[in-house]
């Protein structure tokens, strides 16, 4: 029987991450259809208090496209647009921000109430301070994401989209941990070292495939080979090793070469895994952390590839991307689940042992 020690458990303040979780979910896709529809360059300033109120009237509409027209975007790739086609890429590029604002609201109120109340377990406190600065510091990364598209560019630097994706995710990644923490309580059993390891490594990867993909994203690298197995016909496409290791970052044919041949990696160590956690017969649902791993694994690299090839369709998009969070949730889940096994892991024979 697990034991937890007098104020470990806090159900209110599980739930309380797993609803912040949720909006951070909501927030990645919001992000992802931001990024499809080319409106992450729509609103041009950063008003963190006042930006959060959109145009209130025609005068306010005009000088919002005003800004927006003196970007090399509206220049180079959308020069003509109408006030009324401004407004549609406006209205997702504010949602996104509005989202933002609302997370940090829905962690920050709470956050001080359960202090005040003393309702969140002591290990907690220090972990949710550093989950709201990561907050913080996402809306400045988000803005250092933006403003590389202002001035020279007519989009984003792919490497700062890939960054704003990969802390969104680890705050993601933090909520789910802390959620699971509150809900169960402390644990003192001793976590199998071995299996610890694997499901790290596991979550490493998947963690690393999502940064992959935000730089397929930012590079719009989606766009381009979309027929499968082979790239163009071939293996490997052309690669322009003119702009040096800046390659692995933007050259398109590189950057969707380097997300497939991670994602293939992924598909056999994740199987490997599960595979193994059959043959060992693992106890305490850790079998079934295993398994849904594989399985969400194999469903978001089918919906890669149908997304591939449909020339990366809205829809399939953001379904694609949300695919994505739900295996780094899955992978997160399975971690936990390993570290919070009790030392005997296996349920017979001289198999009792780890990786």
């Amino acid at each position: 029987m697990k034991r937890f020690r007098s104020g470990d458990q806090s159900r209110a303040v599980a739930i309380w991450l797993f609803v912040c979780a949720a909006l951070v979910f909501a927030m990645v896709v919001v992000g992802g259809a931001t990024r499809l529809t080319g409106s992450g360059l729509s609103i041009t300033e950063w008003k963190p208090i006042m930006g959060a109120l959109p145009p209130m009237g025609d005068a306010d509409w005009r000088t919002a496209f005003e800004k927006y027209r003196a970007i090399p975007q509206y220049q180079q790739v959308n020069a003509g647009m109408s006030l009324a086609e401004f407004k549609g890429i406006f209205w997702w590029e504010w949602a996104h921000r509005l989202l933002g604002r609302l997370i940090g609201a829905a962690f920050a109120i709470p956050f001080a109430a359960f202090l005040i109340l003393r309702r969140i377990p002591r290990r907690l406190i220090v972990r949710c301070a550093v989950l709201l600065a990561l907050g913080g510091l996402q809306g400045l990364i988000g803005w250092w994401m933006v403003s590389s598209g202002l001035s020279e560019r007519v989009d984003v630097a792919p490497e700062r989209l890939a960054t704003h994706l990969g802390l969104a995710l680890l705050i993601f990644i933090g909520l789910i941990w802390n959620g699971l923490e509150a809900w169960h309580g402390e644990s003192h059993a001793r976590p199998p070292s071995g299996w610890s390891r694997a499901a790290a490594v596991l979550l490493g990867a998947v963690f690393f495939q999502c940064l992959l993909g935000g730089l397929v994203a930012g590079s719009k690298a989606g766009f381009v080979y979309t027929d499968w197995p082979l790239m163009n016909g071939s293996w490997v496409p052309p690669i322009d090793w003119g702009i040096g290791a800046l390659a692995f970052l933007h050259d398109q044919g590189l950057v969707q070469f380097n997300h497939r041949i991670w994602a293939y990696a992924l598909l056999v160590g994740g199987t490997l895994y599960a595979v193994q956690a059959w043959r060992w017969r693992l106890a305490e649902g850790l079998g079934v952390g295993a398994f849904a791993v594989a399985l969400t694994l194999w469903l978001q690299a089918g919906l890669g590839i149908v997304t591939l090839m449909s020339a990366v369709p809205l829809g399939l998009g953001v379904l694609h991307q949300a695919g994505a969070v739900v295996v780094l949730a899955a992978a997160t889940v399975n971690f936990w689940l390993v570290r919070r096994s009790q030392a005997r892991l296996f349920t017979s024979g001289p198999r009792s042992r780890g990786l």
